[in-house]
């Protein structure tokens, strides 16, 4: 059988990791940028318990790689940027166990590392399509150190090519994008907090929000959210400097200090911030007709306001991995049931958290009153569903 995956991020390396185990399967996972070449995961993440518990189950060996280049995500906590404390939870009170902070890049590293072989680097894509024997398969060409290379009769072709999958487009059609109306930014600096920022906490000045964790070894990732026109490009005068600091500086009092060292590291870093709308496009996990399974941003789209993002690629790549793997061993090989019923076990889920992280970006809208939205996170409905989000992660069958 042969597999082809497109992208080595997140869920490509962890479905070429477990998948090139399987005896009789070719699995070649095709990467854009160059071994090593992590530049364009330059800022942190944080990870969900969700993932850190499907990935355990999945690959437990890779779950630990994971965990010795992280530090655990324990607490989440909201102030305003006065200091004025809103929010303080345990992720212990609402989780099986913690979840990770991380730098992208050595995300990328330990997950690359661990796929090994099956990955080609430095693989341009050049076309995809159904292959013209038979159009349940596909076929792929791709440049590679000055040559092309093409693969057809591919008998399942994995989609894990981000927010904008060239082979979702091709394949799928290009997805609707809807914007929100937030901005957001992110960079990663070096930590001159002196200890005042460490895990996971976000300050609010009305709608405009400041979010920032401690990732090993010694970097602190920033975020800034602020309103905008859905349907607006980003205003180029609102990522200067000076509007940042009014952004977020407290009218009538001083900045807390942790408020005013993020101001201050947001301010000397505006040159190396990377700016975005945030946005979401409906998820799908397999292409009609065709033996194609997106995963990943390239089968949902979210917004970022629960860290679900990379989170749910790790959640999508253990519940397909593991379903595949017992397929397979089984003697079970019609890809196509495969699909079927990996979308079944997914596309539930999915609309749970698209559904949740949208809603939880209330207090970032024009006109929010984060206080009172954030007063509505201390209840007992919210924390249900923040449970369900951390704990119900869809992987029902024992890994093998």
């Amino acid at each position: 059988m042969r597999i082809v995956i497109v992208g080595a991020g997140v869920a490509g390396s962890v479905m070429a990791r477990k998948l090139s185990r399987l005896d009789g399967v070719e699995v070649i996972c095709l990467e854009r940028v160059a071994r090593d070449d992590h530049s364009e995961a330059g800022t942190g993440l944080n990870v969900g318990p969700n993932a850190v518990k499907a990935l355990k189950l999945a690959d437990p060996e890779l779950a630990a790689a994971v965990t010795q280049a992280s530090f655990v995500w324990t607490t989440w906590r909201i102030s305003l940027t006065d200091g004025t404390e809103l929010f303080n939870l345990r992720l212990a009170d609402v989780a099986e166990g913690p979840g990770w902070r991380i730098r992208w890049s050595e995300l990328y590293r330990v997950l690359r590392e661990a796929a090994a072989q099956s990955v080609q680097y430095a693989s341009d894509i050049s076309d995809v399509g159904r292959d013209s024997a038979d159009p349940r398969k596909t076929s792929i060409a791709w440049a590679q150190n000055g040559k092309t290379c093409r693969i057809d009769d591919i008998d399942l072709l994995i989609a894990t090519d981000g927010r904008y999958s060239r082979v979702r487009r091709a394949i799928s059609g290009e997805p609707q994008i809807r914007h929100t109306g937030v901005a957001i930014s992110r960079v990663l600096v070096p930590n001159t907090s002196n200890g005042l920022i460490d895990d996971y906490e976000q300050w609010f000045n009305g709608p405009k929000r400041l979010l920032a964790f401690r990732v090993p070894p010694g970097h602190i990732y920033i975020a800034c959210a602020f309103p905008i026109p859905p349907d607006a490009d980003i205003p180029p005068h609102l990522k200067t400097a000076d509007a940042l600091r009014a952004a977020f500086t407290p009218a009538n009092t001083a900045p807390s200090a942790q408020a005013q060292w993020m101001i201050d590291s947001v301010c000397a870093n505006v040159a190396d911030t990377h700016w975005a709308r945030m946005q979401e496009h409906d998820a799908l996990y397999h292409a009609a007709g065709c033996n194609v399974l997106y995963l990943g941003d390239a089968a949902h789209g979210m917004v970022p306001t629960l860290g679900q993002g990379a989170t749910q690629a790790i959640e999508d790549a253990a519940v397909a991995a593991t379903l595949i793997t017992q397929r397979y061993r089984r003697g079970q090989r019609d890809v196509a049931s495969w699909l079927e019923d990996i979308a079944a076990l997914r596309e539930k889920r999915m609309r749970f958290v698209m559904e949740f992280s949208l809603e939880a970006t209330d207090t970032m809208f024009e006109g929010a009153d984060p206080v009172a939205g954030t007063k509505h996170k201390t209840e007992a409905p919210f924390l249900e569903r923040l449970k369900a989000l951390y704990n119900d992660i869809g992987l029902p069958l024992k890994s093998d």
